[in-house]
């Protein structure tokens, strides 16, 4: 374990007033459904070198990305309610939109993400026991409090078995956080989603709907695992080329999503005047108890403040698209609506709480621990 003012494994500093890589963030290609990319292509180890030239293009696209997603998303879900029968029928290419941006995650990544977990197994495993115990606990302790109805609470469950939003990568490096341990649980989270959300799901979820967990390790493959893996192939053998595009993965990305949104709103357009005043209430507590119980276990086990803010955000921030597409096909368009919810919110309160731990001197945050 290391204190806040020991150097991370990797050599990146991680003091308060730093983020954890010198260079740009990690990803700024493609938001799982958070919306906000991810990969840029910059080096994630201390030892980048700085960056003197202002943020790269494809830096640019992320941050815009960031703060557009929300409203864009929002836009296309005002859309799908006023005018559900423009989107009906539009259900089953959920899974399709959702690989196309998985896909684009996959091209912004490199083969140093995954030596990153090699460099740090063990704050790796930490922020992966963390993300696939406390939010899917929360999901389900969430939608008992609540008394979500089945459907709901089914919904509510499955957004917290969902892997990381690599969104929370931009986040991170926005609140001077510890980037490349936040890269490295956000792609083993991804990796691992189809060993672990199926039988999660069919844990806390199966008391209120029934769950196929095989049919959605098959989805998962399909939809997330084999289109991030083409993804990455391609950036091996092309990178080059795929280089000159990356700045458009962001909004290739948001597009995607907002489109999933607006499927997933029409779908229960009818329902969604009674409940989403519940839903909201859902979304806010799951992902507010998510960061805090985040960052809480990074300063337990004393990984330094840059660190803990990675976990908070890579525990409270969730692949909402891949919910709301293993939702829409396994439950009901009522089901993913909690998903839909999830990614507009999570970004605003990422961004809040990023910009307000970024502005945070490390006297007021040791202060603030005492």
């Amino acid at each position: 374990m290391r204190s806040s003012d020991t150097p991370s494994a990797d050599g990146a500093p991680t003091n308060a007033d730093a983020p954890a890589t010198d260079g740009a963030p990690p990803h700024t290609g493609a938001p799982t459904n958070a919306g906000a990319p991810t990969h840029t292509g910059a080096p994630t180890n201390g030892d980048a070198p700085a960056n003197t030239g202002g943020p790269a293009p494809a830096d640019r696209a992320a941050r815009r990305a960031v703060t557009v997603f929300p409203v864009l998303v929002l836009a296309a879900g005002v859309v799908g309610l006023l005018t559900p029968g423009t989107f009906s029928g539009y259900g089953p290419d959920v899974p399709y939109l959702l690989g196309l941006v998985m896909f684009c995650m996959g091209l912004t990544m490199s083969l140093d993400d995954f030596r990153g977990v090699a460099r740090r197994p063990w704050a790796v495993l930490l922020g992966l026991v963390a993300h696939y115990v406390i939010m899917p606990g929360l999901g389900w302790l969430v939608a008992h409090l609540l008394h979500l109805s089945p459907t709901l609470a089914a919904g509510v469950i499955l957004v917290g078995c969902a892997p990381s939003g690599t969104a929370s990568n931009v986040v991170t490096y926005l609140a001077r956080g510890d980037v490349a341990l936040s890269v490295s649980v956000a792609t083993v989270s991804t990796v691992l989603a189809p060993l672990l959300t199926p039988p999660l799901t069919l844990l806390l979820a199966g008391q209120y709907l029934p769950v196929d967990a095989g049919s959605m390790v098959t989805d998962i493959l399909k939809t997330v695992l084999l289109p991030v893996v083409a993804g990455l192939v391609v950036r091996l053998v092309a990178g080059r080329y795929v280089g000159r595009v990356l700045g458009a993965m962001p909004w290739l990305s948001s597009l995607a999503i907002a489109a999933i949104v607006a499927v997933v709103v029409a779908g229960s357009a009818h329902a969604l005047k009674s409940a989403a005043l519940t839903v909201l209430l859902a979304v806010v507590l799951h992902n507010g108890c998510g960061l805090a119980l985040g960052y809480g276990c990074g300063r337990l086990a004393r990984l330094g403040r840059p660190a803990s803010r990675a976990m908070a955000f890579e525990v409270g921030m969730q692949n909402s698209g891949l919910a709301a597409s293993l939702a829409t096909a396994h439950f009901s368009p009522l089901a993913a609506l909690p998903a839909a919810v999830f990614s507009v919110w999570h970004n605003v309160s990422g961004s809040l709480v990023a910009a307000w731990m970024a502005r945070r001197t490390p006297q007021e945050t040791e202060a603030a621990a005492q």
